[in-house]
């Protein structure tokens, strides 16, 4: 995926959002990360990009054993 094509489907994600609304939006989240996760079929390329997206997020977030 280039560039151009990141910046379009992060559009359509964002555009997603807020016509699912605000309070829709972490379950419409929840449901995409699942999906997305099916799709990609690697759990150790999943845990890599649940901890690169929880980096630097909140003090709590710490790695699951």
């Amino acid at each position: 995926m280039n560039d151009t094509d990141l910046d379009t489907v992060y559009t359509r994600l964002c555009t997603t959002m807020t016509a699912v609304g605000e309070a829709e939006a972490n379950l419409f989240l929840a449901r995409f990360a699942l999906l997305a996760m099916t799709r990609l079929g690697d759990r150790e390329a999943v845990e890599a990009l649940i901890d690169a997206a929880a980096e630097g997020i909140g003090a709590g977030c710490s790695r699951a054993p």
